[in-house]
């Protein structure tokens, strides 16, 4: 079975490719002309062991929101996509990671109902050229075309780059877990009601 997906979004703000594979080796292909954005998408791809190409073209002459919002929401179609009915996956993944000060845990539901709790309260507005607004924007995208439910904590961070850091590494963690393949459960779909 692969679990892979290519999903394509053109709106007259943006235009953009996600392509995935969920039984990767980690590599990304990313572009979407904001550098700090680039970077997260990285983590993602690395620490979700997700073999990840974002190819983004946006309105960035007026901020980085359309741009970051619609690579939220075709990146969630295209993970709805590679992970199909969900028979067979762990379905919850957790995560706690650290960088120097800053410490984030992320856990997710693959419940089929999109749910965010997203709660890191950033110590500086701008990252490079990234508004740290927007990574509220990308996770909410996410979840809503996921179909997951996802809760967010950074627990504690001085430095807003680290900050961010940690809540995209822990995300990435959690989602490998939550869709791995547990050879227990081959098959069967984890939930009584028998759908997710």
């Amino acid at each position: 079975m692969t679990r892979t997906a290519d999903i394509t979004r053109n709106t007259k703000e943006t235009q953009i490719r996600v392509a995935l594979n969920l039984d990767g080796t980690g590599k990304a292909d990313l572009s979407t002309g904001i550098g700090f954005f680039d970077h997260m998408l990285d983590q993602i791809a690395r620490h979700g062991l997700i073999d990840l190409t974002v190819h983004a073209k946006g309105d960035l002459h007026i901020d980085g929101h359309h741009t970051v919002e619609d690579v939220g929401i075709t990146l969630g179609q295209a993970f709805a996509q590679a992970v199909g009915d969900k028979a067979g996956v762990r379905r919850f993944g957790h995560a706690y990671v650290p960088l120097d000060e800053a410490l984030s845990r992320v856990v997710i539901d693959l419940s089929g109902r999109p749910g965010l709790e997203f709660h890191v309260p950033f110590k500086a507005g701008m990252i490079g050229g990234f508004d740290t607004q927007l990574a509220h924007e990308f996770f909410q995208g996410f979840v809503n075309h996921a179909l997951c439910t996802l809760h967010i904590d950074n627990l504690r961070g001085e430095n807003a780059h680290h900050q961010c850091e940690t809540a995209f590494k822990a995300f990435a963690r959690a989602l490998r877990m939550a869709c791995e393949l547990d050879p227990r459960a081959a098959g069967t779909i984890p939930s009584t009601k028998g759908t997710l």
